[in-house]
């Protein structure tokens, strides 16, 4: 598992710690996304760990877990869709932070197609979780 050392650790910006941050997708080349019930992830972080899990628009139940280096994420995910499959992969994003203070991640990814496609989501507010919610 990636453990950050100190050095690594002072070098992550906190303005892109995910901890506790909720995101709504707002495109995807892969799909149509739900403008009024989008796929909603929320993110876990410690130490550049991340973890999170999703739901909503054609996903029934979805899991991640990677890592945060600076402004780049990986991670690995698994989702069960609305017709009852379940579709694996991973992805690597780019977090960028918004005019209004809000993260955006851009995300590449692999789709059951065998494409690859590209996926923004947007921050829509802030949790009060914590790392218990794992």
């Amino acid at each position: 598992m990636f453990q950050p050392d100190d050095q690594e650790r002072s070098a992550v910006p906190d303005r892109f710690n995910l901890q506790g941050r909720v995101f709504d997708m707002v495109s995807s080349t892969s799909s149509r996304v739900d403008p009024v019930a989008p796929t909603r992830f929320t993110y876990y972080e410690s130490g550049g760990v991340l973890w999170g899990h999703y739901s909503g628009d054609t996903v029934d139940l979805g899991r991640f877990c990677g890592a945060r280096r600076d402004d780049v994420v990986d991670i690995a995910f698994v989702h069960r869709n609305r017709d009852g499959e379940t579709i694996r992969g991973s992805a690597r994003s780019r977090i960028d932070l918004s005019a209004d203070g809000l993260l955006q991640l851009t995300e590449d990814f692999t789709g059951p197609d065998g494409a690859a496609h590209v996926s923004v989501c947007r921050e829509v507010a802030v949790a009060q979780e914590t790392s218990a919610s794992r």
